[in-house]
């Protein structure tokens, strides 16, 4: 049987965290763990934008601005 994961990520290199922030438009009763861990910022605000355009965060895990 083949391995389903070919290789392991290395979790230091996600440090973009995509949060979707419904609670803010009452969407949600509460905030929610992230969606999803980029490598790029970039990547992780298009990604925001095209699913919740006016509710979406991105937070650099490794800076100052943590949830």
């Amino acid at each position: 049987m083949t391995n389903p994961i070919p290789t392991k990520p290395d979790l230091n290199e996600y440090r973009f965290a995509l949060y979707c922030h419904g609670h803010l438009v009452d969407l949600a009763n509460q905030a929610h763990p992230p969606v999803a861990l980029y490598r790029d910022d970039q990547l992780a605000h298009s990604h925001g934008a095209t699913l919740w355009p006016a509710t979406y965060a991105v937070v650099d895990l490794l800076g100052d601005d943590r949830p």
